[in-house]
């Protein structure tokens, strides 16, 4: 038992030197956690955003800066309209019921992803969550919702060529200015839950030299312990961005 004590305390504390920038979430398998206890999958979806809250709270006492979590891709529109709609609504409680508890903890708010298909009393509420805590700086969060990789560069590209910017002008620091993530670092780790082991369409062009974690355990699961087991897999690895390790 006191060994078992020892090793969760290890798990919970990984060197601070090691610890990621950026972590970002493909939150995965909530409609798996809601089928195998015999309840809808909207029920799997609201105890998936229960646990959002506590995910937050522990990357920030790690100190981790910044935490993107993809909540709802451009694909997801293709799933029956009343899991969608119960999405929406989920999302709409969420915002009222956590936003000021965020904001009391120090977390700043952001979206990424296209909001105007969401409904005007949706786009109010992220746009009042953006706003009250901007002035925050503990940790920032990024909510990808309705958002797609691909949609994404196109429409940066679509901007570029609008500003008639000339193509020997153009950087990867220039083109990443005009993705919906300019002014946030990428991301240094990406964790996915519930077992797949791909990046559906989320953060493309910024994951290109992310470290990845993939987790059997289904997201309203994922926890404290899963989150150090995820940051020590982290702080053992070299990240050499196509060099050499200096010997």
């Amino acid at each position: 038992m006191i060994g078992r004590q020892v090793r969760t305390q290890a798990l919970d504390r990984p060197a601070p030197a090691r610890i990621p920038r950026h972590v970002a979430i493909i939150m995965d398998g909530n409609g798996r956690w809601a089928l195998r206890r015999g309840l809808p999958r909207l029920a799997g979806h609201r105890a998936g955003t229960e646990n959002i809250r506590r995910v937050i709270e522990c990357f920030a006492r790690h100190g981790v800066k910044y935490l993107t979590l993809y909540a709802f891709s451009t694909e997801n529109w293709s799933r029956p309209e009343e899991e969608v709609q119960g999405l929406m609504e989920i999302l709409k409680e969420v915002l009222g019921r956590e936003v000021e508890n965020l904001h009391r903890q120090g977390a700043r708010l952001l979206h990424i992803g296209n909001l105007d298909v969401l409904s005007p009393d949706l786009q109010e509420a992220v746009r009042h969550a953006i706003e009250l805590t901007k002035d925050n700086d503990r940790i920032t969060v990024a909510v990808a919702f309705n958002y797609g990789g691909r949609a994404e560069i196109i429409e940066a590209v679509r901007r570029m060529i609008a500003d008639r910017v000339r193509p020997e002008e153009v950087t990867e620091e220039l083109f990443a200015s005009y993705l919906q993530t300019a002014g946030l670092p990428d991301p240094d780790l990406i964790i996915r839950t519930a077992g797949e082991q791909r990046l559906s369409n989320f953060l493309i062009w910024q994951a290109a030299y992310a470290e990845y974690y993939f987790t059997p355990v289904l997201w309203p699961d994922f926890d404290e312990a899963e989150i150090a087991r995820a940051l020590e897999a982290y702080a053992g690895r070299e990240r050499r961005f196509g060099g050499l390790v200096p010997r």
